[in-house]
């Protein structure tokens, strides 16, 4: 199995090739530099894995949420690679990219993830380990993670925390650096492991997640491949004077 990734939804930028059961990967935190880093990180890997794009099995994204413009570069991409060797395409929301990392990292029941949305809000999402080891990912192992409640972009002072009580969990994201006050009284009776806010989502990770809804056939065509924002606009306030 060959999936080419495409993670560009926050300041970092990376591209990833899942093949054969390993991960090539190229990484950067570049804020607003992603239009210009993101094809020369895909040609990069292709030719390092001398595979041309029509071998690959499809083209992976992080969907959002996230950055405006940086999911609209990531879907745009995306769509273009695709449709230029008849790929499927596979949306990998950016929360669960998050949360698979931080819980791959770290023991625990449940990964929190908070992304700063801007306006005193955040991209909020609530895993759940599944299982320490479980699917076999081309003849290894890996982790699965499941969504507890739908993503969502709230105020940190509402967000839904649908954990039991005394369950473990991992605070992921920037979010939680923004807004850690507010978040950690939303947690209260919930054991927080450790405070991940450094986490940023990841192509390789990407890549990997979409290797179970490729088999299973839960794949779209190229011109579906759209961002995921959450927030249906943005309010901008112009002066008027």
């Amino acid at each position: 199995m060959k999936i080419l990734a495409i993670e560009t939804a926050t300041e970092a930028c990376s591209a990833a090739l899942f093949m054969d059961g390993k991960v090539l990967e190229r990484f950067e935190q570049a804020p607003r530099q992603h239009s210009r880093l993101i094809l020369p990180m895909v040609d990069e890997l292709l030719a390092q894995a001398q595979l041309p794009p029509g071998q690959l099995d499809a083209v992976a994204f992080g969907r959002g949420p996230g950055s405006f413009t940086g999911l609209r570069i990531a879907a745009g991409v995306t769509q273009g690679i695709a449709f230029g060797s008849d790929l499927p395409v596979v949306p990998v929301s950016t929360l669960a990219a998050m949360a698979w990392q931080g819980l791959t990292e770290k023991q625990a029941d449940y990964a929190l993830v908070a992304l700063d949305a801007r306006m005193a809000e955040v991209y909020w999402g609530v895993y759940r380990k599944v299982s320490n080891i479980s699917t076999a990912v081309d003849g290894k192992e890996t982790l699965e993670i499941e969504l507890e409640a739908p993503e969502i972009v709230i105020s940190p002072d509402e967000a839904p925390v649908p954990l039991p009580d005394s369950a473990s969990a991992l605070a992921i994201g920037a979010g939680w650096e923004a807004y850690q006050a507010q978040l950690r009284r939303r947690v209260k009776g919930v054991q927080l492991v450790a405070l991940r806010p450094e986490i940023l989502p990841r192509a390789g990770v990407v890549a990997r997640l979409a290797v179970k809804p490729l088999r299973e056939g839960n794949t779209l065509p190229p011109e579906q491949a759209q961002p995921v924002y959450l927030r249906d606009r943005v309010v901008t306030l112009k002066n008027s004077s």
